[in-house]
């Protein structure tokens, strides 16, 4: 009879090993592309694989997260380029084609943007503010003992 501590049990330190093997280069074809099962394939592992981790693992779905969002950054940094140089299209008749430019898009973006720059200038301006109230209180106090040094000084001659 076979003992029943080792039949059919698995060994959890080489799925852990290749859990992290597996890992980096995952997370690093998804900052790279945004794409699950390319980021699977390229790692060497399976899409399905990557969902139980990241369901799994705290700590692997918020880097999987990370990588996500710098996945986008990536993205967005590349739409931008092109919305600011244009992208070369054929034109008929001519030997080079011409360059165009996504004005709806870049307004679309632009608009989005508007609110995450307010957002940052709301957080920027927060900061000052502090800087400035800081300042005020400053010359407040340095009023304030000029005004004693003053009061002192009267009394003095009285």
């Amino acid at each position: 009879m076979a003992d029943k501590s080792t039949c059919g049990a698995q060994d959890p330190a080489p799925t852990a090993r290749k859990h992290q093997s597996w890992r980096k280069p995952f997370l690093a074809e998804l900052a790279n592309s945004s794409n699950v099962k390319a980021s699977a394939k390229k790692a060497g592992i399976s899409p399905t694989t990557v969902y139980e981790a990241r369901r799994s693992d705290p700590e692997f779905h918020r880097e999987w997260q990370e990588a996500l969002f710098e996945g986008y950054e990536h993205l967005e940094m590349n739409l931008l380029e092109r919305l600011r140089t244009g992208e070369m299209k054929p034109a008929t008749g001519a030997k080079r084609g011409v360059r165009t430019y996504d004005n709806a898009t870049a307004f679309r973006l632009l608009v989005l943007h508007r609110e995450s720059a307010a957002r940052q200038r709301a957080q920027r301006d927060n900061q000052n503010a502090d800087a400035i109230l800081a300042s005020i209180d400053a010359k407040i106090d340095k009023m304030r003992e000029r005004a004693q040094r003053a009061a002192r000084g009267l009394d003095d001659k009285e």
